[in-house]
């Protein structure tokens, strides 16, 4: 009798898996958004049209559900600067993804008092995924600034600096107004001289 093969450690995922996945994280947003960390999980898989087994398979606890749910935003927040800079000139892709960073401060705010019951809160998973965004951040700078559409001594950590500060206003009534035109400032200061 022939031996079966054991399977790859790495193999990847199952088409309808990675669906399913993608699935629980989509519902699982609307449903920590809209009632906060006590959203009910078998609601959450009955939601995205699984099992609630499946939905253990792939998150094991409310905490690792709430984790996925934050990292798959900051993920796609950071993959969308890549596919704006294939589709945009470099000052209008900074720009337009300056304002999606904007978009997904006030997001993460919907989500915060869920995030808050992780062991670590909030805090922890933004510090987790600081440096993805910020990678991001960067590379949008430094291609605008290649391109001659920002001056060459502009500092891309001065961009970076100025918009994380919004974190500290989003308490304070049209922060998010502010913080629209604060991006445009930003470019308009820092573009050469005679532009």
């Amino acid at each position: 009798m022939a031996k079966k093969k054991a399977a790859s450690p790495s193999r990847k995922p199952r088409a309808d898996a990675t669906r399913n996945r993608e699935r629980i994280l989509e519902v699982a947003k609307e449903a920590f958004t809209r009632d906060g960390a006590n959203a009910s999980l078998d609601s959450i898989a009955r939601d995205a049209g699984i099992g609630s087994g499946t939905l253990y398979r792939h998150f094991p606890t409310r905490d690792a559900l709430i984790e996925a749910v934050y990292r798959s935003q900051v993920e796609e927040l950071a993959e969308s600067e890549q596919h704006l800079a294939s589709t945009m000139p470099p000052l209008q892709a900074l720009r337009a993804w300056m304002l999606l960073f904007i978009d997904h401060v006030a997001g993460k705010l919907l989500i915060i008092p869920a995030m808050n019951t992780v062991p670590g809160g909030w805090p922890r998973l933004v510090e987790g995924s600081r440096s993805l965004i910020h990678t991001a951040f960067i590379r949008a700078i430094e291609r605008a600034i290649a391109s001659g559409e920002l001056r060459p001594e502009t500092n891309p950590n001065d961009f970076v600096r100025a918009l994380i500060g919004i974190f500290h206003t989003t308490a304070l009534p049209g922060w998010e107004a502010s913080a629209r035109r604060l991006v445009d400032i930003l470019i308009t200061g820092s573009r050469p001289t005679g532009t």
